[in-house]
C-alpha cells in the first residue's frame, strides 16, 4: 500500500500502485515544489540578451539542475522555448505575472 501527496489539494490519500500518478503529466503542480538552483535576472534585456545568458549560464550548471530565468522582453516567450528545443534542455514550466515572463529550465 502506498501513500501519495495529492498535489491539487495537499492531501495524503492511499493509492494503489496501478493508480498510481505519472508525476511528469503534473508540471504546473511540481513547479511549486521544484526549488531552483540559480536565478537569472534578465528584466530590463532585450533579444537576444536573456537566452545568451541563459546558455552562459546553464554551460556552467550540472545535469539536471534548474534555472529560473526572469524576463520581461515580449521576444522570451517565442525565444526561450525555441532555445530549450534546439540545445536539448528541458522547459519545465513558463508564466507570466505583471509583465514578468518567470521560465524554469532544467539543464540537459
Amino acid at each position: 500500500m502506498a501513500y501519495y501527496l495529492c498535489l491539487n489539494w495537499g492531501q495524503v490519500t492511499n493509492v494503489s500502485a496501478h493508480n498510481s500518478v505519472d508525476f511528469l503529466k503534473h508540471r504546473p503542480y511540481l513547479k511549486g515544489m521544484m526549488t531552483p538552483d540559480q536565478t537569472l535576472d534578465a528584466v530590463g534585456l532585450l533579444c537576444p540578451l536573456p537566452v545568451l545568458k541563459a546558455r552562459k549560464r546553464l554551460s556552467a550548471m550540472e545535469s539536471g539542475q534548474i534555472l529560473e530565468m526572469k524576463a520581461d522582453d515580449p521576444a522570451a516567450i517565442i525565444d526561450v522555448p525555441h532555445f530549450c528545443h534546439e540545445s536539448g534542455c528541458d522547459l519545465v514550466s513558463q508564466n507570466e505575472k505583471d509583465g514578468i515572463l518567470t521560465f524554469l529550465i532544467r539543464q540537459k
